[in-house]
């Protein structure tokens, strides 16, 4: 440890866990990634360090100072994915739903809606690791996901939103499939 410094103390892991709502494929991506960090990534990174290291002088070998810092950070992400995976609470958007659950927006549902000028726009609802913009998947926690959660075809929701409050028509609420961009390697891997 450097001097001056010290070290907090790290949060108490015993409190109540944090549920992690996710799709079927979301919860898949993230699994795909983990694994090809644990059995790729990591290990060539690791072994391209043990090489800088045979170099000579640590203290001024850039392959080995960027291989450590590459490691530690393929080490947090790891850490993350791990929790994540272990907080996941799956959510399949087309499993059977009877009553109010069937008609209402939930998490999983596609929605779609109009804004005061009459502009329609079609989204669904998932988890905070599957939010994807150019496809219209957006967060139950986000701004607008928390407007819509609960709602059903004609009902009025208000929209608090940074850029200010915004009025919104329930047009249609439906459970389908909701495709995941499934992990894909880095180039060069």
């Amino acid at each position: 440890m450097r001097k001056g410094f010290t070290r907090r103390p790290r949060p108490d892991d015993s409190g109540p866990e944090v549920k992690n709502y996710i799709t079927p494929g979301g919860l898949q991506r993230l699994k795909d990634e983990h694994r090809f960090l644990l059995t790729r990534d990591r290990p060539a990174v690791a072994e391209m360090v043990a090489w800088a290291a045979g170099n000579g002088d640590r203290s001024e070998n850039a392959d080995y100072q960027y291989g450590k810092r590459r490691l530690r950070q393929i080490d947090g992400r790891i850490r993350f994915l791990t929790k994540r995976i272990e907080a996941a609470e799956v959510v399949d958007p087309e499993a059977p739903r009877s009553g109010q659950a069937a008609l209402r927006a939930f998490f999983g549902a596609t929605v779609r809606y109009a804004n005061e000028a009459g502009e329609e726009r079609l989204v669904s609802i998932v988890g905070t690791d599957e939010v994807d913009l150019t496809r219209n998947h957006i967060s139950y926690v986000s701004p607008l996901g928390r407007a819509l959660m609960k709602s059903a075809e004609g009902d009025e929701v208000v929209l608090r939103a940074p850029g200010g409050i915004e009025h919104l028509t329930v047009l249609e609420v439906h459970y389908e499939h909701i495709p995941v961009e499934p992990f894909r390697e880095p180039p060069g891997s």
